[in-house]
């Protein structure tokens, strides 16, 4: 068997990647180590050059590495992920039905727990563009990179909590809601590049490849997914 590749990821894709890179390893005899970590933080390491194959986070942060020349062109889009809403699994249930019903469970809420990554940026605008950012201030908790928001959801540390699906998932001590409504869904795409610290850049755009083919697409949306 060849040299293990080397993969970092965000925690977002950990659960799907780890299964699809199983298979893979069966399908082609290529084994992968792949390191899940806050997205930031994967975004981080592989800027500052840590030798890794590939890596895959949300695509504009794909983007951003290719830009700077630490990963190379093409990214290869893999799954899609929307944003759901939970809170703790002994908590009456809001309605989240609307965008006035997500509002009016924000404002509501003792805590309000999202994550450092594209959905949490993108609840952030939300709020502003809804003029409550300011009264939220002191409700906001953002989860430290590579903190599950069901986390902070189990422990009280927060009453409403959003992030991917794939990260609420059978996590203990929560119930799901539901995926934000249609109008102010958040959509994020994680995508996969080769590294140009790759020492075979040809095996890690095989592994890409394959990850973005059919065979992965039971997985993702196992996962809570769709295939990009």
């Amino acid at each position: 068997m060849s040299t293990p590749l080397r993969l970092i990821s965000s925690m977002a894709t950990r659960q799907v990647l780890d299964e699809s890179l199983a298979a893979y390893t069966a399908h082609s005899g290529q084994a992968v180590q792949a390191e899940s970590v806050g997205g930031v933080d994967a975004a981080r390491r592989v800027a500052a050059g840590e030798a890794f194959d590939g890596v895959v986070l949300a695509a504009n942060a794909i983007d951003t590495l290719i830009a700077s020349g630490r990963a190379l062109s093409p990214r290869v889009d893999w799954v899609r992920s929307g944003v759901y809403v939970a809170v703790r699994a002994d908590a009456q249930k809001p309605a989240i039905g609307s965008e006035d019903a997500v509002r009016a469970a924000v404002l509501a809420a003792t805590g309000v727990g999202f994550s450092t990554g594209p959905s949490g940026v993108h609840l952030a605008k939300l709020f502003e563009r809804w003029g409550i950012a300011a009264a939220l201030q002191d409700r906001i908790v953002q989860a430290p990179a590579g903190v599950p928001v069901a986390r902070l959801l189990a422990e009280g540390r927060v009453s409403l909590g959003f992030q991917q699906l794939s990260e609420l998932l059978n996590a203990p001590g929560i119930q799901i809601l539901g995926p934000l409504p249609d109008a102010i869904q958040i959509v994020t795409t994680f995508s996969g590049a080769v590294c140009a610290t790759a020492a075979d850049p040809q095996r890690v755009r095989a592994l890409l490849d394959w990850l973005s083919s059919p065979a992965t697409a039971p997985a993702v949306r196992r996962q809570g997914m769709e295939p990009a």
